[in-house]
Formats: structure tokens, sequence, C-alpha cells
């Protein structure tokens, strides 16, 4: 498993939660990690709030 955080751009695009969630989870598969990509999805979907979702993009991903 690739445990590097792979680059995903946000800055510009849709910021509705679950275009962010996607963009996160493509950019892990696209790096090959595809078990980290269903990790980052079932916490993603377990936070409480949008900006406890954009905290946790920092966990996982090179944010752009």
């Amino acid at each position: 498993m690739n445990t590097e955080k792979p680059p995903c751009k946000l800055s510009g695009t849709d910021g509705n939660v679950f275009s962010i969630i996607a963009a996160v989870s493509k950019a892990l598969k696209r790096a090959g990690s595809g078990e980290r990509a269903d990790q980052w999805r079932a916490a993603a979907m377990s936070c409480s709030s949008y900006d406890a979702v954009l905290q946790l993009c920092f966990d996982y991903v090179d944010v752009e």
C-alpha cells in the first residue's frame, strides 16, 4: 500500500462535500491506493461537519 500523500486539487472545484470526497478518492486511486481510498471514504462519511471533512483531507492527500 502506498502511504505517501498524492496531490489533489480542490481549489476551483465544486465545494459540495460529496465532490470533495470523490476528488480525494480519485486522487488516492490514481496513486494506487485503493484500500486507502476506501478508508478515506468511510472516515469522511463519518465526519460530523463539512469543516471536519476538509481537515481530514490533509491527512490523506497533498491539497492543492
